[in-house]
């Protein structure tokens, strides 16, 4: 195994775009930690607060939640880490998200309005200055704590003028509950009119983009990430492993997440060029003598646009194995085979599900 200390020297900061503040090369996604009633997959309070621990003695200061995820249990979970293993408020940095209705019972999830509203979630949906503020004072109860550090918009609002969202988000900055904001998947022209807004009437601006990018799926490199560079916004990849998919041989088998996660089969692995680069990375792994989730890893962390990728998982030996790729310098030989058999894909990503997922 390797050793804590080790681990913290392997372990490097990067400023999350032009901000001042400092992010670790790898961030830590909670999504996997809440209630199984939520999604199966997911692990309960006492591992995920285990999966916390491992990640920050490895040099991880820098975890991701959503006020959705298990419906406030992660970010709860992720406040009683805090508490409980006494990380040192100062340097950690805390990220949660809102857009989502967060729901009573926890294993009730609604992404669409009208269903939300059908099941009395009236005003628990979107970026309404309203919801905004509910929304983070709910999460900093969960999470115990009197401020976050990046407040992202979980999706974009179709419903809210792009004034009222970004003078609230401007707000909840100037009223100390925030330090920074960030925006998650949309499309590239959305986040120019919000970031665009706030530039020109001198409102806080967006410093972090959370979208979807690994190498079975690239369409963020067409319009989203050249608006990256133009903002100076720095770029947090959401599934950089597709959620698995990049992890393994395409014969290994399923896991209890392929089988039961929404999003895992969004990009269908028996479609040829998809195949062509899973067995890619296999390759490069095998003469490398290492995993393919370290390849895989190696490749986001190659592009000079991407600020730290976000990782989840539910295996602290996994874990490990990550944070291993830092390490991984991938040659342009290598970087050129895995890019190779890329074929454009449809949109993913950027809306919500259409109709409710669960009861």
């Amino acid at each position: 195994m390797m050793s804590s200390e080790l681990a913290k020297r392997k372990m490097t900061y990067v400023r999350l775009g032009q901000s001042g503040l400092k992010v670790s090369r790898i961030i830590l996604g909670l999504m996997s930690y809440g209630s199984t009633e939520w999604q199966p997959w997911v692990l309960g309070e006492k591992e995920g607060i285990e999966h916390i621990k491992a990640a920050y003695e490895a040099g991880i200061q820098t975890f991701d939640t959503a006020n959705v995820y298990s419906n406030g249990e992660s970010e709860r979970i992720l406040g009683k880490a805090i508490k409980e293993l006494k990380l040192p408020r100062d340097e950690i940095v805390v990220m949660t998200k809102l857009w989502a209705t967060v729901c009573r019972n926890p294993g009730e999830r609604y992404t669409a309005v009208d269903a939300a509203e059908e099941a009395g979630y009236v005003n628990q949906q979107g970026l309404s200055r309203k919801h905004i503020f509910e929304s983070i004072k709910h999460s900093l109860e969960r999470l115990q704590l009197d401020y976050v550090d990046v407040l992202q918009c979980h999706r974009f609002d179709p419903d809210t003028p792009i004034a009222e969202t970004m003078q609230a988000l401007h707000d909840v900055v100037q009223a100390g509950y925030v330090r920074y904001i960030g925006m998650s998947s949309c499309y590239a022209f959305q986040f120019h009119a919000m970031q665009n807004y706030a530039v020109n009437n001198k409102l806080t601006p967006f410093i972090s983009m959370q979208n979807h990018h690994n190498l079975l799926y690239r369409e963020e490199e067409r319009e989203m990430i050249p608006t990256l560079k133009m903002f100076g916004v720095g770029m947090i990849p959401w599934s950089p492993l597709a959620r698995g998919t990049l992890t393994r041989p395409l014969d290994s088998g399923a896991t209890p997440r392929s089988t039961k996660d929404i999003w895992v089969n969004y990009l269908p692995t028996t479609r040829e060029a998809n195949a062509a680069i899973v067995n890619r990375v296999e390759e490069v792994a095998k003469s490398r003598n290492i995993s393919m989730a370290q390849v895989s890893i190696a490749w986001i962390l190659s592009k000079e646009y991407v600020t730290a990728p976000i990782v989840g998982t539910t295996s602290l030996k996994n874990l490990e194995d990550i944070i291993g790729s830092i390490d991984v310098k991938l040659t342009e030989e290598e970087i050129k085979k895995l890019e190779e058999p890329y074929v454009p894909q449809p949109i993913v990503g950027h809306e919500f599900l259409k109709r409710p997922t669960g009861s």
